[in-house]
């Protein structure tokens, strides 16, 4: 099946200071994709080049199988930004608007704006259409934003940084909206759904991400699934005679110096665990794995 969003090598200088080099990210049917990185990595400027809201220096964007980039002619871009539902960590509508009011500002822009759906889902979330969205928490704005996302067919939602700040309850209501969303069935037109999420919360991703993308300095620094980092990778905690001994021997492995010893991630740990049996090794998390990639030492 086709991708829902494909980037493949694209650059785009942005200052004196950072660019985005050479940057590939796809997001398949039925697929949940994390996106992480640190502050001023190139997440948002990924996501608005996706989003063919600037222009890029080089590579190309495919959404839904079709390029698409700042240039796209009007009737082409609508029809693509329909099909895309956008969630940010702060709500966007007028905050002087009622929910039924915000709803209403942006239904024309989209052909397929299914009213009845976009009631029933606030319902469902428990929105009054009547409240105005200053006096929405932060959960209830995001809901807000998830209703009309999925009240005018959108089947690919990108979301940026928007579970911070949410309560637990909050938090794990929304996980479970996306990861359901996701996993819907294709629909009659043969339409499946996608969600590329970025997030500094990582227990999030390790949660409903399949795959999980990390960009650094503007620079992709892996892309893998979720289970090889949670169920697989593995740090060996080991003395310096120990950590050069796996460098040597285990492909893929970074090492990291601490005060007194090296971690090392490794992996695979229980390929680890029997070929050095007698050095300790933890499972690794996400923030783990992001860590060892953007401090630490190959061979």
């Amino acid at each position: 099946m086709t991708n829902l969003l494909e980037m493949e090598g694209v650059s785009r200088h942005v200052s004196g200071t950072f660019s985005l080099g050479d940057v590939s990210l796809t997001v398949g049917p039925g697929e949940v994709v994390g996106f992480v990185g640190a502050n001023g990595a190139g997440k948002t400027t990924t996501l608005r080049a996706a989003l063919g809201l600037m222009h890029v220096d080089s590579g190309s964007i495919k959404l839904f199988g079709r390029p698409f980039d700042a240039c796209a002619d009007g009737v082409h871009a609508r029809a693509v930004c329909s099909r895309v539902g956008v969630v940010l960590d702060t709500c966007p509508f007028p905050r002087d608007r009622t929910v039924a009011q915000a709803a209403a500002c942006v239904s024309p822009a989209y052909p397929a704006w299914d009213q009845a759906r976009f009631e029933a889902l606030a319902t469902a979330f428990g929105l009054s259409l009547k409240v105005r969205v200053a006096d929405l928490s932060r959960g209830m704005g995001m809901k807000l934003q998830l209703a009309v996302a999925l009240s005018h067919g959108a089947e690919l939602l990108v979301l940026d940084e928007a579970t911070a700040g949410l309560d637990p309850i909050a938090r794990d209501e929304a996980l479970d909206m996306l990861r359901d969303f996701a996993s819907e069935p294709e629909d009659a037109s043969g339409h499946a759904h996608g969600v590329l999420l970025s997030s500094h919360i990582t227990t999030d991703l390790e949660r409903i991400a399949d795959r999980v993308v990390a960009i650094g300095a503007g620079r992709i620094l892996f892309d893998v699934a979720r289970d090889d980092i949670t169920d697989r990778a593995g740090i060996a905690r080991c003395i310096e005679a120990q950590a050069d001994e796996v460098l040597g021997c285990v492909e893929g492995a970074r090492k990291l110096r601490r005060e007194f010893s090296f971690d090392v991630l490794v992996p695979n740990r229980f390929e680890f665990a029997e070929a050095f049996p007698d050095v300790p090794c933890d499972h690794a998390s996400i923030d783990d794995y992001l860590h060892f990639f953007l401090e630490g030492e190959t061979r």
